[in-house]
């Protein structure tokens, strides 16, 4: 069966979205994490057009979710069980009627967490779907989607020895031809500093439509992550996408440094989510966050571009594409 992973911008039919319900691992950060996922749920569920299906993960965190979204139009709250909400890493690709559930390692085995890796037949079952499991490891934020085979992904994290040791550039693309349908993997290097995911592609670059990919440049000085996005962006100019098409680069404000306890965290509004009628942007500073969505704006004119507050959310290690996974329609 020939079949390729849909573009994001494509229709869906619904998102899945976790919610915060740990009081262990987040700590004094809960309430802010709860109050920016639900604004993220209210977003998707109003402008962004979406049938939102809210995974909680413990009974508490479906209470919480009940009394703050419970009676929004839209939401679907869906009890689960799961280590924490990086759904887009712990739950399943959707293609063509199936879901696709990869092993999962806790991101290297470095967060090893009871039910994240039964959260991809969860949701396939939920969501009424077969389930194809394949015997790697794989994170859905790993890689990136063109909908046309053209898949984009970093060396640092796919061909990580923590995640499937021995893997080459050539074992890579044999595995997710024959699991995605992946006819061609664009390789970039490294992805942002003290990023857990070991460099996942959606914090680096994303596509926004057939041929066209973003990826940040610096702002301010001192960005820790210049030398990463500059490289990014010379790699992606010498690419051509499964077509041959040439790819046209894009390049959006990054966040600049965002401090964290122990350095920068990875901030990025490449984490930014393509929903059926709108994008949202993670905004962590105000000014670049602004230009940010200005210049998404310019890039999907047919869909509302909304820019919500996620440095709650980044305290976990990511932002709204880490905690979503889209459903096609």
């Amino acid at each position: 069966m020939s079949f390729v992973i849909p573009a994001e911008w494509a229709p869906h039919k619904a998102m899945w979205l976790g919610f915060p319900s740990h009081a262990d691992l987040w700590k004094d950060d809960l309430p802010a994490a709860q109050a920016e996922v639900a604004a993220l749920a209210r977003a998707l569920a109003g402008p962004g057009g979406e049938h939102v299906k809210l995974m909680t993960g413990h009974p508490d965190g479906e209470a919480a979710a009940r009394v703050m979204l419970g009676d929004v139009a839209g939401i679907e709250i869906v009890p689960g069980l799961f280590g924490d909400i990086w759904l887009r890493d712990t739950g399943p690709i959707f293609s063509g009627g199936r879901a696709h559930g990869f092993r999962f390692n806790g991101w290297g085995g470095k967060y090893d967490l009871e039910h994240d890796d039964t959260v991809a037949a969860q949701i396939a079952e939920a969501a009424g779907v077969p389930l194809t499991r394949h015997d790697f490891i794989l994170e859905g934020g790993a890689v990136d989607h063109d909908g046309a085979g053209t898949v984009l992904t970093t060396g640092q994290c796919l061909l990580n020895a923590n995640r499937n040791p021995g893997w080459t550039d050539a074992k890579a693309q044999a595995a997710l031809a024959e699991s995605l349908g992946a006819k061609k993997l664009l390789w970039l290097g490294q992805g942002l500093r003290n990023d857990h995911t070991d460099g996942h592609v959606d914090n680096l670059a994303r596509f926004v439509a057939p041929a066209t990919v973003v990826c940040p440049v610096a702002w301010g000085r001192g960005d820790p992550n210049a030398d990463a996005y500059d490289d990014a962006a010379r790699r992606l100019g010498g690419m051509t996408d499964a077509t041959g098409a040439k790819l046209k680069v894009i390049r959006i404000p990054s966040p600049g440094w965002i401090d964290g306890e122990e350095g920068p965290i990875p901030a990025s509004h490449m984490n930014f989510l393509i929903a059926n009628t709108a994008v949202i942007v993670p905004i962590y500073a105000e000014q670049p966050g602004k230009f940010a969505v200005e210049m998404l704006k310019q890039l999907f004119p047919d869909r509302a571009v909304i820019g919500l507050p996620s440095l709650a959310i980044l305290t976990g290690g990511g932002s709204f594409h880490c905690i979503t996974q889209q459903e096609p329609a």
